[in-house]
C-alpha cells in the first residue's frame, strides 16, 4: 500500500535530502516556486522550496521501511504526532502536483493585478514585508504604488507587484 509521508529536512538541505532519498529508491515530491530576490542590486528570480525544510516521501509500507530515511543525509526527522508517523492524504499531493506548471514542475503563485484603488493590501516580502497598506495604482509592468504607515507617517512606496497580496482583513 503506497503512502505519502512528510520529511523534515535540515536547514537548506531539501535538495540534498531529495537526491539521497531518491538514490535509495524512494519516490520524492519536492514542490518548488519561483520567487523574486535582490542580488547585486537587481531583482532576479530564484527557485526556492514551496515548503522550506519539507519534502514528501512515498513508499509502499508493505515493501519498504522508513528506518533508512531517518538517517539519510539532509534529513532531520520524519514528521510524527506521538508514535505514529504523519500520513499525508493522496488528494493533497495530487492537488499540489496538479497546481504545478506541467513543463517546469514549478508552482506559480499568481498575484492578482486587479487591485482596486483604496483596497487593503499586505506587503509580503522585501524591505516593507509584513506591513499592511492601501493600494494606490499600478506603476509600470512589475511595480505598484502602495500607501504604508511608517513611523506614524503615511508614505507612498513603490513595491514589486509580486510582493503585494490582498489583505486578509479586506
Amino acid at each position: 500500500m503506497l503512502r505519502w509521508f512528510l520529511v523534515h529536512t535540515k536547514p537548506a538541505r531539501e535538495e540534498t535530502a531529495r537526491v539521497h532519498l531518491e538514490r535509495q529508491g524512494y519516490r520524492i515530491y519536492y514542490p518548488r516556486v519561483r520567487r523574486p530576490a535582490m542580488s547585486r542590486g537587481q531583482w532576479v528570480d530564484r527557485i526556492v522550496p514551496l515548503f522550506p525544510r519539507y519534502l514528501f516521501l512515498q513508499l509502499d509500507v508493505a515493501q519498504q521501511s522508513l528506518a533508512p530515511v531517518r538517517s539519510s543525509v539532509g534529513v532531520s526527522e520524519i514528521v510524527h504526532f506521538g508514535v505514529d508517523y504523519t500520513v499525508v492524504p493522496d488528494r493533497i499531493i495530487d492537488c499540489l502536483m496538479e497546481c504545478s506548471d506541467p513543463k517546469t514542475g514549478l508552482h506559480i503563485i499568481n498575484h492578482s493585478r486587479d487591485f482596486e484603488c483604496g483596497r487593503a493590501v499586505k506587503v509580503v516580502a522585501g524591505a516593507f514585508g509584513g506591513l499592511e497598506g492601501i493600494f494606490d495604482r499600478d506603476d509600470g509592468a512589475d511595480r505598484v504604488l502602495v500607501f504604508l504607515t511608517i513611523m506614524g507617517q503615511e508614505v507612498r512606496a513603490r513595491v514589486p507587484v509580486n510582493f503585494v497580496l490582498p489583505s486578509a482583513a479586506a
